[in-house]
């Protein structure tokens, strides 16, 4: 069904990482009648990718939509909802996505109050011109802030130098659980009729020609087994039915292809729909096409202007993806090959536009640069569990030449700790040369700290953070600019232990080892030589023996063996041994296993490499 446009309203949903903007989707959905009463739906259900339902984030920007009847009566509208990533590390689907939609929902935590994702996301949809409405959610809380956090919402807008159009926003207040929103701060029950209500009369219709020749953007691409490519967007202008004949062109203009829309699907709730044909305003997936991409255009085959895309800011941080060299490689995957390792980076690169990949000269590692170590443990996560094995590299950052010679990247460090735990991190990130910009006590013994940081040195710091504030602080980081070189950053203390050899761990071995440093492996596991084991208590590496089992021999002991106790072994997450590494250093990451190992496995090619370095 084709419907008004204005009776359209297209609108994105910014928040910062757990504020509740997922679970509030899932309430207007109930309440529209996109999911009847008795219909068991999981909870959250856009976030459909078990990395974000693990995670409890959302990583992939997803439209969807809902039909809202008027409960007095009245045309129904149809509201494009697109729920968008909190995540700085994933803003490159955010960029694409506002240029998609005529108004934003910004939702704040009703005790956190804006955090630092909220601006990188609002100051993209401000400078879009894009008028907000502010949900206050969680009103429920019982360490609630509502005046505090309207307050802070209105000091970042007019940081962000918002119109003083943008800065007269409607406020509702809500509770996303329990599916009420209200104008009074004040109320603790009802519906989303308000929100509803708000969408429809704040955000307006999409103010597009509906009779000139067909045009859309294209801003997120996916594969289907069935239809091929799939090409997502916003119908910039007039109507497109199947099988009309259109072309791509890239930026500049240039006709990159020709074919024919072989099919239009357009969002009924979260299922994809195919219909006949799309106008100006829908948000609809477009198959037929093989090489279009992300910010093409896809036209009518008389248009010949493209429509400019929205600028993508630029990764800052890169990682060696290589094909895996250790001696278990290809126990575990079945896609070990550099051919597959490169068709799956490039097909990634394409449709993530915050990635980069340039193959290497020796073809058989890719430089793939991306927004950082959370957008990239993503990826490796999500290509281990598809049956790759591979062999990865420390992150490092990318520096830039500028007026003043060598820049790199800063991130605004943002903290809230308990405020015994203040001086430790103010200690520890002065280390890693960050200047504190701003601290003052934040309510119920806890202190916000923002600091200015090189994101050099920022790698690896998020584990040893959660270990100095008890697992109670919470650490978020934003893109701020690029800046002058900080000089050399401290990087781990400890070395590590090397195994010497190839065979199973021994817990004969591994008990004397335990007084050396901190176990990674337990008894029984393989091991190979040049593989990491452990850490040594000490600053240097060191080779040890992990297999070597007591010799057996006729003569009882007079007293019985004491069975070997071992302490359990310390086991790292992927985000954590990527972090942990040194550059000399590599983590393998199988289907099943994760395991870190030296980039030379034979000690005198070690050796040969850390003379060459020191030369």
């Amino acid at each position: 069904m084709s419907i008004r446009p204005n009776a359209l309203r297209n609108v994105a949903i910014i928040a910062h990482v757990d504020h509740g903007k997922t679970t509030l989707v899932d309430q207007l959905f109930r309440q529209s009648g996109t999911f009847r009463d008795n219909q068991r739906v999981e909870e959250r259900a856009m976030d459909s990718n078990d990395l974000e339902k693990e995670r409890g984030i959302t990583i992939l920007a997803k439209p969807t939509s809902v039909e809202w009847a008027p409960p007095g009566g009245g045309d129904p509208v149809r509201i494009n909802i697109v729920d968008t990533p909190g995540h700085a590390d994933f803003g490159g689907e955010v960029e694409r996505i506002l240029s998609m939609v005529d108004g934003v929902i910004l939702l704040v935590d009703s005790s956190e109050g804006a955090m630092p994702q909220t601006k990188f996301v609002t100051g993209k949809a401000l400078a879009l011109g894009l008028r907000p409405i502010v949900v206050v959610n969680k009103v429920d809380r019982p360490d609630e802030r509502i005046q505090e956090v309207l307050d802070e919402v209105f000091d970042l807008f007019v940081s962000l130098d918002a119109t003083d159009e943008q800065l007269d926003f409607p406020v509702l207040y809500a509770s996303g659980r329990n599916g009420y929103a209200s104008t009074d701060p004040d109320r603790r029950e009802g519906t989303l009729i308000p929100l509803f209500e708000k969408i429809v009369e704040h955000v307006p219709p999409p103010a597009l020609d509906v009779d000139a020749p067909f045009t859309f953007l294209v801003t997120l691409l996916d594969r289907d087994n069935f239809l091929g490519r799939v090409l997502t967007g916003r119908v910039t202008s007039g109507t497109l039915k199947v099988n009309q004949p259109i072309h791509a062109l890239d930026m500049d203009g240039k006709v990159i292809e020709t074919g024919r829309a072989s099919k239009i699907m357009s969002y009924r709730g979260l299922e994809r729909v195919p219909v006949d044909s799309a106008q100006a305003g829908d948000i609809i997936s477009l198959a037929g096409l093989a090489v279009a991409t992300v910010s093409n255009t896809i036209a009518d085959t008389s248009v010949s202007v493209p429509i400019q895309a929205q600028p993508i800011d630029p990764p800052t941080l890169s990682m060696r993806f290589a094909v895996n060299d250790s001696p278990m490689a290809g126990r575990e995957g079945d896609k070990v090959t550099s051919r597959m390792i490169r068709d799956r980076l490039f097909r990634e690169g394409e449709s993530n536009v915050a990635i980069k990949v340039t193959e290497a000269e020796d073809k058989d590692s890719f430089e793939v640069a991306g927004r950082g170590e959370l957008q990239l443990g993503v990826l490796i996560e999500t290509m281990r569990r598809e049956g790759f094995e591979l062999g990865i590299s420390r992150p490092r950052v990318l520096f830039r030449d500028g007026e003043n010679g060598r820049e790199e990247p800063y991130e605004t460090v943002i903290i809230d700790v308990d405020d015994e735990h203040a001086g430790t991190v103010v200690e520890k990130m002065a280390i890693r040369k960050a200047e504190m910009t701003d601290m003052r006590p934040s309510g119920g013994g806890k202190t916000r700290i923002i600091f200015s940081a090189p994101s050099r040195g920022m790698i690896g710091y998020h584990g040893e953070f959660l270990s100095d504030t008890r697992g109670t602080g919470i650490m978020n980081r934003l893109f701020e600019k690029y800046g002058p070189y900080k000089g050399t950053i401290e990087g781990r203390k400890n070395g590590v232990l090397i195994s010497n050899g190839a065979g199973e761990a021994v817990a004969y071995a591994l008990g004397p080892l335990e007084e050396r440093g901190i176990l990674f492996v337990s008894p029984g596991e393989p091991l190979y030589e040049g593989m990491i084991i452990g850490e040594n208590a000490k600053p240097e590496d060191l080779e040890v023996n992990p297999m070597k089992s007591k010799q057996l021999t006729n003569f009882r002991s007079t007293g019985k063996d004491d069975a070997i106790r071992l302490t359990p072994p310390r086991r790292m997450t992927l985000e954590q041994a990527i972090a942990y590494i040194d550059e000399d250093e590599m983590v393998e990451v199988t289907p099943k296993s994760i395991r870190i190992r030296k980039r030379h496995l034979d000690p005198h090619e070690r050796k040969k490499a850390s003379r060459a370095k020191a030369a």
